[in-house]
């Protein structure tokens, strides 16, 4: 079911947890109000009512990805088959939010680079935290972000110039649609952006971007 309504403006409306703009509008309330901000295009879950982090890792410990699933490979090569073809050989990377199963830091290993993991409830080594690297994946994960404009900083100041980041998550293409959307029906996924989102980064950064598909999302740090 689509709106019918037009969107309505929240009486206590958050900031954008993307740009801190505050022109967030409610877009959709079930589990959670979603708010849509009209400034970068994001759409977030209200900050007052997400899951606790004991709550939202009892979901992530479901899951069952590992690498020696094949079909979870096909799924990752989505990100994996167009970053390997503009990475030079023996970069350094990181996988950011590698999960319980760590999957494509494998792959990147055994193409020949050097990979380092972190995850907040999986792979907590702080010290991966305070190097340089010369690419950044986050694959599936910056849905869950509860402050992107948080994490997409520390991720883009870990990125020596010229470097990638390589983003993989399902880009919403109208919000109109949003009720509807399955990818609203994971209750740990909280941010939800657009090629409008994306932009917008881009645009902060002075980036070089690329869209693969509806699903990945490449930057590249121009060099200064």
């Amino acid at each position: 079911m689509t709106l019918s309504t037009p969107l309505l403006k929240s009486n206590s409306t958050p900031s954008c947890t993307l740009c801190l703009a505050n022109s967030p509008v409610v877009l959709y309330k079930n589990r959670y109000t979603y708010f849509h901000c009209l400034d970068c295009g994001l759409v977030f879950a209200n900050p007052d009512e997400r899951l606790s982090p004991h709550e939202e890792k009892k979901r992530y410990d479901q899951h069952q990805n590992s690498p020696g699933d094949s079909g979870y490979r096909n799924f990752l090569n989505q990100l994996f088959s167009p970053l390997s073809e503009v990475i030079p050989p023996n970069s350094f990377g990181l996988d950011y939010g590698s999960g319980p199963g760590p999957t494509l830091s494998v792959m990147f290993e055994e193409a020949g680079y050097r990979m380092n993991i972190y995850d907040p409830f999986y792979a907590q080594d702080s010290d991966v935290l305070q190097k340089q690297y010369d690419f950044i994946t986050t694959t599936e994960t910056a849905e869950h972000f509860y402050s992107p404009a948080e994490e997409f900083k520390k991720l883009w100041d870990l990125l020596k110039p010229g470097g990638f980041l390589g983003i993989m998550t399902l880009m919403l293409l109208n919000p109109e649609e949003f009720s509807s959307w399955h990818y609203i029906k994971d209750d740990t996924h909280v941010a939800f952006y657009s090629q409008k989102t994306f932009r917008w980064l881009a645009d902060l950064w002075s980036a070089k971007l690329t869209f693969h598909g509806n699903r990945v999302i490449i930057f590249q740090k121009v060099s200064k």
